[in-house]
């Protein structure tokens, strides 16, 4: 399926270098900013009161919100859970004010707007579930790129893996670095989006890199660098396509979904722009700067004797 055919080819890798240092500089800023700054993480990670209220009706989450912000609170969560009249509230740890003190205060708040309101739970979750709960978000960020490395080096030749590993990493980065130089909080959704991005990236750059396998095989006269033009034009339309509507998807998560999806659609949306950029300028150029060539993808067989090639 296609909306339109390209009939020239676009030399993408003619300006490859600069985006690539750019690039460069680009992921330096981010593991500097991560370093320096570090993150403000949310209150799974750094503890605090959690609420369950119920509400007679449909809860007026918008309503709740406004309380909390009249009590000054600028760190907590409102989401609903089970069912429309169930709601979650998780509040950060106040200096001088208990688990009691803050659920009290918070219910007469939203006994003041509507009197029927109920508590049906309160607990503190400390900082050690929060630790626990970052530990094994970070382990699951490990496995995850473990076995993306190890899909890459089985399913392509080890260049293309090591680029395509690289590109990767280098999106995954540049998010961690959005957040930590803006200082937007780092949740479980936003982790969980992180995870969803290394995926989506992923996934690009093996479409990318397979018709590149592909053209080595077809056009044997033509230069590695033309090879990779062709093959990053062909899937131009096959990107806007992919791209466009998960990012219509992403845009009504971001401007609809609320605070809750608020963080985890914008790291969607940083990565699915770096990854189209990293999939075609760095994938593609640090293959080619790798030196990848026709015999590596092209491999000879033995035939009665003779060497024949595959393709």
């Amino acid at each position: 399926m296609e909306f339109f055919r390209i009939h020239r080819t676009i030399p993408f890798m003619r300006h490859a270098l600069i985006l690539n240092i750019i690039s460069l500089l680009t992921f330096l800023a981010a593991v500097f900013f991560i370093a320096t700054r570090g993150f403000h993480l949310s209150i799974e990670f750094t503890g605090g009161t959690v609420m369950e209220v119920h509400y007679s009706q449909t809860a007026p989450v918008a309503d709740i919100r406004t309380a909390l912000d009249a009590l000054g609170y600028t760190d907590f969560q409102v989401q609903n859970f089970g069912t429309s009249q169930d709601v979650m509230i998780r509040l950060p740890v106040r200096a001088g004010e208990d688990t009691a003190a803050q659920s009290q205060a918070v219910m007469q708040a939203l006994q003041a707007q509507q009197a029927d309101v109920q508590l049906r739970r309160v607990e503190f979750v400390g900082p050690q579930v929060g630790e626990e709960l970052l530990h094994n978000g970070l382990m699951a960020l490990l496995f995850v790129v473990v076995g993306i490395m190890l899909y890459l080096a089985v399913r392509f030749e080890w260049k293309l893996a090591a680029s395509c590993a690289i590109a990767n990493l280098h999106d995954v980065v540049i998010i961690l670095g959005f957040f930590a130089f803006f200082q937007w909080e780092f949740s479980l959704p936003v982790l969980a989006g992180v995870l969803a991005v290394l995926g989506y990236s992923v996934n690009e750059s093996v479409v990318v890199m397979d018709r590149i396998r592909e053209n080595f095989r077809k056009q044997r006269k033509a230069s590695v660098r033309e090879i990779i033009n062709n093959s990053i034009t062909q899937n131009i339309s096959r990107t806007i396509i992919t791209h466009g509507s998960t990012q219509m998807m992403v845009l009504s998560m971001f401007f609809f979904g609320g605070p809750t999806l608020h963080n985890f659609s914008l790291a969607l949306t940083i990565g699915i722009w770096f990854g189209i950029y990293s999939s075609v300028f760095v994938a593609a150029a640090l293959a080619m700067w790798m030196g990848i060539r026709r015999e590596d993808l092209v491999k000879p067989v033995k035939k009665e004797g003779a060497e024949v090639e595959l393709g």
